[in-house]
């Protein structure tokens, strides 16, 4: 029955495959935009990251620079995905040029290795499998092999890493109101963990600006 149905119903005109894959493209870009315009939030929290060093309350201040530091580097892999997917589109409409020469769709080293990449990023591996399923069927990519790396192995690094953009975060923000702290109360209270418990409305508005920031990364 299957293959009946595979029969009766015509196969995609490659052109217009190659057209339908360049907007599904540009609307993943779109979306991307729509997450990168979430830093503007980075302000608020900013001034907050002030307030709580001011008040002394460096275990808020350091809550927020993780959230930062955080929402930095998903930013940047944004960035990344979406200058990749451009690519991709690209070589998609230089596929579509050979594609009404010869009729067919052609393989591309290019386009297999950008997907690739992009099949390791959190925010694009479901998306990008789609798509590298549909391109195998389509004969544009062959079928890849998984070789992901466990990031589990690189945490500990990651960590060290973003413990060090914290520091550099709260003395870029509030660097003169940390350095007054006595400096063994300063070592301690930098290194309270970000989930500590607060209290009080201003405690409230923090979460709340820590939570609009997280969105970045979502």
């Amino acid at each position: 029955m299957e293959k009946l149905r595979n029969m009766l119903i015509p196969k995609p005109n490659p052109q217009q495959l190659l057209r339908d894959w360049q907007r599904r493209l540009r609307q993943e870009c779109r979306n991307i935009e729509r997450q990168i315009h979430i830093q503007r939030e980075e302000k608020n929290v900013q001034k907050a990251i002030k307030e709580a060093a001011k008040r002394n309350d460096t275990a808020s201040a350091r809550a927020l620079a993780i959230e930062i530091v955080r929402s930095r580097r998903t930013v940047n892999r944004l960035y990344e995905n979406k200058a990749q997917l451009n690519s991709i589109s690209m070589h998609l409409g230089e596929s579509i040029a050979v594609a009404r020469t010869v009729g067919h769709l052609s393989k591309s080293a290019e386009v297999m290795k950008t997907v690739n990449d992009l099949m390791k990023a959190p925010e694009m591996a479901v998306k990008m499998q789609e798509f590298s399923k549909e391109m195998i069927k389509a004969g544009v990519i062959e079928e890849m092999v998984n070789d992901a790396v466990d990031s589990a192995l690189d945490s500990d690094d990651i960590e060290d890493e973003i413990e060090e953009e914290v520091d550099k975060v709260l003395t870029a923000i509030a660097g003169e109101t940390v350095a007054q702290l006595p400096e063994a109360s300063r070592k301690e209270r930098l290194k309270q963990p970000a989930h500590a418990k607060e209290e009080g409305g201003d405690d409230e508005d923090l979460e709340e600006l820590r939570v609009r920031l997280a969105k970045v990364r979502s």
